[in-house]
């Protein structure tokens, strides 16, 4: 029995043992870091908590177009001479009197203010709507550029764990040297001097990593920063099709994808609607009523036996409806509407001139997005010819070298410029992908797409 309860024990702490295993190694893709960061991201459930203020709104502005209903109800004890509610008649005594009634009003017209309101909290929620999804495409290239500058510091790393692994190789061949005297001691030193230098630098990449891998955490809201990490996306190949589009074309597109010209031209409609509702305060309102209403009191007596009445008849007997319509005419109310109508209209026009800036601020973000793809293209291209022909020269330097035709520093010297020739690649290409990524974001293509 002991022996099935252990075998049930060891399988328990095995599996639980591969989840932990499996929940450490579990590595993010951009796909689900962006998706997590639109999900919990305070600004986005703050946008959220607007869209349903907005949807409240919307469903109020419908709620309008209904009658409303009201009951009222009030007791009274009466001392000294009051007008009795029963008999409309004074009576200076001390008596105790009571109504109640219920009344329903409808509005029939006032200027179709509550088909313009309803118009305008259907606009308002269109325009959360749109602040929402910029919202979101803001946090996708903050979260896509702290995913790229983890593969930019993880491909940094690489490379300088293979040059250490070179420089120590060459430790070990020029100690066999020096030994048989073929190199001086000097060799030798620079060599591990280089080392010392490429274990300080392999020391500052890995920080540079860890401190961008936090970053990246912080904005998904993610505690466990340790075990945090991506997936390792190779960017071998970058397209180069948006940089083959005439930039006015890629305008045109964002012009019709970009939620910040979407926004600019709904809070100008908004701005117009709020320019009808202000207006619609100068038409007359007629509006229709009915209510029922019954009374009662302490002193109402028959006149025939001179008994007093019983509460319920007397609400029966002093009840009464009324049905009706009301006009209301506008006259004079201090210039309060023509001038809320007056205010309306300036803000059409500042409206308009905003949409004309975020129209022209676009245009300039985009041809800047697309001059700035161009430029890293060409750096990136320029870095790789630097890089071979360095590639090239650290080859030739160290041929010299293993011949006796060059000492250890001329080989340190082409070496460090090597690694700096690779590093500038590195660096290239990840502002080369990012930059391309911002156009391609410009164009309506998700920042997601990897």
């Amino acid at each position: 029995m002991k022996t099935q309860k252990m075998k049930y024990t060891i399988v328990i702490v095995f599996v639980l043992g591969c989840l932990a295993s499996h929940a450490q190694q579990t590595k993010w893709t951009l796909e689900a870091c962006v998706d997590y960061a639109i999900k919990n991201n305070i600004s986005v459930q703050q946008s959220l908590l607007d869209k349903t203020v907005a949807d409240v709104d919307e469903s109020q502005a419908k709620s309008n177009f209904l009658p409303n209903l009201n009951a009222n109800a009030s007791y009274n004890i009466n001392t000294g001479a009051n007008i009795n509610p029963a008999t409309n008649q004074f009576e200076n005594t001390t008596f105790s009197s009571a109504s109640g009634g219920i009344s329903s009003g409808i509005n029939i017209f006032s200027g179709l203010q509550n088909w313009k309101t309803l118009q305008r909290a259907r606009l308002n929620q269109l325009a959360t709507t749109y602040r929402l999804e910029k919202m979101k495409d803001d946090i996708a290239l903050l979260v896509a550029n702290s995913f790229l500058q983890i593969l930019a510091n993880k491909e940094q790393l690489k490379v300088l764990r293979a040059q250490n692994r070179v420089t120590k190789e060459n430790i070990d061949n020029t100690s066999q040297l020096v030994e048989s005297g073929v190199v001086p001691q000097g060799d030798l030193l620079e060599i591990q001097a280089t080392d010392a230098t490429q274990q300080q630098q392999i020391i500052q990449a890995q920080n540079a990593l860890f401190i961008s891998k936090l970053a990246l955490a912080q904005t998904l809201q993610l505690e466990d920063y340790d075990t945090f990490d991506i997936v390792d996306v190779n960017y071998g190949i970058i397209p180069v099709a948006m940089l083959e589009k005439n930039p006015k074309v890629i305008v045109d597109k964002a012009k019709t994808v970009v939620n910040d010209i979407k926004i600019a031209n709904t809070n100008l409609d908004l701005a117009k609607k709020d320019l009808e509702v202000a207006r619609a305060a100068f038409y007359p309102s007629l509006s229709g009523f009915i209510s029922y209403n019954t009374r009662w009191s302490s002193t109402q007596a028959n006149p025939f036996s001179g008994e007093d009445i019983p509460f319920v008849d007397q609400l029966y007997l002093f009840d009464g409806t009324a049905v009706g319509l009301r006009l209301n005419v506008p006259i004079f109310n201090q210039f309060n509407t023509s001038n809320s109508v007056k205010r309306n209209k300036i803000n059409v026009e500042r409206l308009k001139l905003q949409k004309q800036q975020a129209v022209l601020d676009l245009e300039s973000t985009v041809y800047q997005a697309y001059n700035d793809a161009l430029n890293a293209k060409k750096a990136y291209d320029a870095t790789l010819k630097v890089e071979e022909a360095r590639r090239l020269a650290f080859d030739y330097a160290k041929e010299r070298y293993d011949v006796g035709l060059s000492n250890a520093f001329d080989l340190n010297q082409s070496r460090v410029q090597y690694d700096n020739a690779q590093s500038d690649v590195i660096r290239a290409k990840f502002n080369y992908i990012f930059s391309t990524k911002v156009l391609e974001f410009y164009f309506g293509i998700p920042i997601m797409n990897e």
